[in-house]
């Protein structure tokens, strides 16, 4: 594929031509915390040899302490080590209470767990230790922000193998759906030696309330599924998924690559219109519809943005990147199974011309919206504590693809949503109307 056609991620990440990192694992047995703390409340060198079993959960904010807490909760869970992004995490574990997940008004702390944080550098006090030993991560559960999700993975391709199941819990496209992901594989894995690569659509509503702990604001559903899997899966893919689909509150369903694929897409209308207004609007998901479907300037906005939306969709749905994915969801979804027909590739594409159509995709858009009123967005939620947000991973991968698939395909309005987001501006509906319109 030539260099232009590829996105920034990808560019970036096979222009690194140098081997991956040895990384260190550190763990609260590495900070000098004097004599009070020098006894972890747990045991943080136990379970070595039980990587087969073992979860490293990396990025642990909202949705990594929910699977944490969940996956816990089993009747015999897997033991679990929670990777975090900084040192200073490590002493507030040692002094906090564990992970705890307030669902109903009831808090639910946990500390058996393990913790470590990845890093170039050796501790200069306590054990040494290499990630895994220096052996290969059997399973592991990213769930950082999107934009962290592939470098992270990137980094770690030294402790991972074709026996390595990855998988993927952030907002937006899997970034190795086609026709990105065999590129990668092929730029970073030697032929036949790549990990099985999973992918989690978390309908969940969770809001942070402090390091370690989190509330269960809005109890829903999730999914799990195949993006990029061995012809051979090794065990860990069976296993990861058995243990996700199995864990308590998640009330998560397996699903077949091609329906991932649907459910993703289905998703990112939603994100790429709700978060980055409300971050601009400086509101909770409902006002963007109290208004109801009426001819207001705030409702032309939302119908610009899906009209822009359903034109992307439309094309990658019908290019022939999509072919496998399509060909898989037929295979996966015979005509008694599916709402969509699947008699032959092209009687899905006119399904899903149905599915992913601007009627359609607004009134899931308000269905959404009202279901969804009184929670906060992940990017309302990002901008008001000032940290980067996701909005390259949402409208950005609109616009991305809209290059790929026909520079003709107008993306203005994304685009100039970016824009926006990205200056940290804070506007009025009309103010909004005036800049999108």
């Amino acid at each position: 594929m030539p260099s232009s056609q590829q996105p920034a991620w990808l560019k970036t990440l096979i222009a690194d031509q140098g081997p991956p990192p040895n990384l260190f694992a550190w763990t609260p047995e590495n900070l000098d915390l004097g004599a009070k703390h020098n006894t972890p409340a747990i045991s943080l060198t136990s379970g070595r040899n039980d990587l087969d079993r073992r979860v490293f959960i990396l990025g642990v904010g909202n949705i990594g302490r929910l699977y944490a807490s969940c996956l816990a909760r089993q009747p015999r869970p897997p033991p679990i080590t929670l990777v975090v992004h900084r040192k200073e995490l490590l002493t507030q574990w040692v002094q906090g209470d564990g992970v705890e997940l307030t669902r109903d008004s009831v808090a639910i702390k946990n500390k058996d767990f393990d913790i470590e944080w990845w890093t170039r550098a050796a501790p200069d006090h306590g054990p040494v230790r290499e990630v895994a030993d220096g052996k290969q991560l059997r399973n592991l559960f990213i769930s950082t922000k999107a934009s962290a999700a592939m470098p992270e993975a990137d980094r770690l391709r030294g402790y991972l193998d074709r026996h390595s199941t990855v998988v993927f819990a952030q907002n937006g496209m899997s970034k190795l759906w086609p026709p990105h992901g065999q590129e990668y594989i092929a730029h970073r894995y030697e032929a036949g030696n790549a990990p099985s690569f999973l992918a989690c659509i978390v309908n969940h509503g969770v809001l942070s309330i402090g390091p370690f702990k989190s509330v269960h604001t809005a109890p829903a559903d999730a999914s799990i599924g195949p993006v990029l899997v061995n012809p051979q899966p090794p065990p860990s893919v069976e296993f990861f998924m058995t243990q996700v689909a199995a864990a308590p509150l998640l009330n998560s369903k397996s699903v077949s690559a091609g329906e991932l694929w649907l459910l993703q897409l289905e998703k990112l209308v939603m994100n790429a219109i709700i978060n980055p207004l409300t971050a601009l609007l400086r509101c909770k998901n409902g006002e963007l519809f109290a208004g109801g479907e009426l001819n207001n300037p705030l409702g032309q906005v939302l119908d610009k943005l899906l009209a822009e939306t359903s034109a992307v969709i439309h094309a990658l749905v019908n290019h022939e990147s999509s072919a496998d994915i399509l060909t898989s969801y037929m295979d996966q979804n015979q005509p008694s199974k599916s709402d969509i027909p699947t008699e032959n590739i092209h009687e899905l594409q006119k399904g899903l011309a149905e599915r992913f159509s601007l009627p359609y995709l607004k009134k899931k858009l308000y269905r959404f919206g009202v279901q969804v009123g009184e929670n906060r967005s992940s990017m309302l939620q990002d901008v008001e504590a000032g940290k980067p947000t996701e909005i390259r991973d949402f409208n950005g991968w609109l616009v991305d693809m809209a290059a790929f698939l026909d520079q003709r395909l107008d993306v203005s309005t994304h685009r100039t949503l970016i824009e926006l987001v990205e200056g940290n501006v804070i506007l009025n509906q009309a103010e909004l109307a005036n800049r999108l319109l």
